[in-house]
């Protein structure tokens, strides 16, 4: 079972998400923030990362930066998941090393096709 690493620092919005890929059928680990999801993926390898930007602690670009810096997730997809739609923040994303953009609110249908897609 692939597993993925869900950030985000509403608990609402991970239990949504989390609900959606577990329908789907992955396996999904939660974490508030980024400093949370980078002590749980120096930990565990994820399949996949879905993560928020705008978050306490550490957002999401510097997860993402944080993440790739890592031997064993410098090819793992990460995901994007946030109300950030500009393309100046697309581009941020881009160059820190994101795969792809979703914007919130999100259509799990959509989340679930991007997930497969690049997982």
């Amino acid at each position: 079972m692939k597993t993925i690493l869900a950030v985000d620092d509403s608990r609402s919005l991970r239990q949504m998400v989390t609900f959606s890929l577990k329908a789907a059928g992955y396996q999904v680990t939660e974490a508030v923030d980024g400093v949370d999801a980078l002590e749980l993926a120096q930990n565990q390898a994820f399949d996949l990362v879905l993560t928020d930007q705008n978050m306490p602690r550490m957002d999401g670009l510097t997860l993402i930066e944080n993440l790739r810096a890592l031997p064993e997730y410098q090819k793992t997809p990460i995901l994007m998941l946030t109300t950030e739609s500009g393309d100046d923040m697309k581009a941020k994303g881009r160059s820190a090393g994101a795969t792809g953009w979703l914007v919130k609110p999100f259509d799990p249908d959509r989340l679930i096709a991007v997930v497969n897609k690049v997982i």
